[in-house]
């Protein structure tokens, strides 16, 4: 725990970085290392960048710029860093700031994120609150491009914004120790999306249920939009040439081909 009254001798900095790094865990990550090394001060996201500051010892700060450049997540991709002296404070422990609009360009969007071992996991874990929740996540896997609305990347800024998180979710993402401290599109299936199916002969409500129902039609010759939180896939039997030429004619595609996921 860091403390709480300015030390002689700290000194602070204030770090810039650019590239992919929101919606890919960097300051869940940069919180993690501070407290590691015992240092005060708080990151945030603007359009651009993280931006962040660390107060302590310089050899700390030090080891804690090695660190943030050797150490960042796997799908992030620092471009810069700026690191610049800045003003030291009476700040207790490290914390996460609200995100702050900024001028200029703005951070690139990482791409959806496969889901990760961890979450695959819990999705088949019986014994799991996630167990079969088809829209299971954390700070390292899940949605980012197809949710985002709006820099900096918050979940209000995305399409989770309509789903409340519980306060099962609420613990988890402000917890420092979970895998899900800060991530954005963190749900269960007690606050988060669900799904159904529907058709001319009613809707079908239920995960298993729905999913059933799906593999049911599609060898019979339908075509069946899937519409996620982000937009749409539209699925067919790829062998079903009146179902593949019935997508062609809606879609207006009479030549070009489809990608086959």
């Amino acid at each position: 725990m860091t403390d709480t009254l300015l030390r002689s001798g700290d000194v602070r900095q204030r770090f810039t970085v650019t590239g992919v790094v929101q919606g890919v865990g960097f300051r869940p990550f940069v919180h993690r290392i501070a407290s590691e090394l015992g240092l005060a001060g708080f990151v945030g996201n603007d359009s651009g960048a993280v931006f962040l500051e660390v107060q302590g010892p310089a050899a700390r700060i030090d080891e804690f710029g090695r660190r943030l450049r050797a150490e960042a997540p796997p799908l992030a991709k620092i471009t810069g860093v700026c690191v610049v002296d800045a003003e030291t404070t009476c700040d207790a422990g490290f914390r996460i700031v609200d995100s702050q609009p900024a001028a200029g360009a703005t951070t690139p969007i990482p791409p959806d994120i496969a889901v990760c071992d961890d979450c695959v996991r819990e999705l088949f874990d019986p014994g799991d609150r996630r167990y079969r929740h088809p829209f299971v996540t954390c700070t390292n896997c899940g949605p980012r491009f197809t949710i985002i609305r709006a820099l900096p990347y918050d979940r209000p800024a995305t399409t989770m914004s309509a789903f409340p998180m519980c306060e099962r979710c609420t613990d988890e993402y402000h917890n420092p120790a979970d895998r899900r401290f800060h991530a954005q599109p963190i749900a269960c299936p007690d606050c988060g999306p669900s799904i159904w199916f529907c058709s001319d002969a009613g809707r079908v409500d239920g995960s298993d249920a729905a999913l059933a129902a799906t593999q049911r039609t599609l060898p019979g010759g339908a075509v069946v939009a899937i519409k996620g939180i982000g937009g749409y896939h539209l699925a067919c039997a790829v062998a079903d040439e009146t179902a593949v030429g019935a997508l062609r004619t809606r879609k207006m595609r009479g030549a070009k081909p489809f990608a086959v996921l």
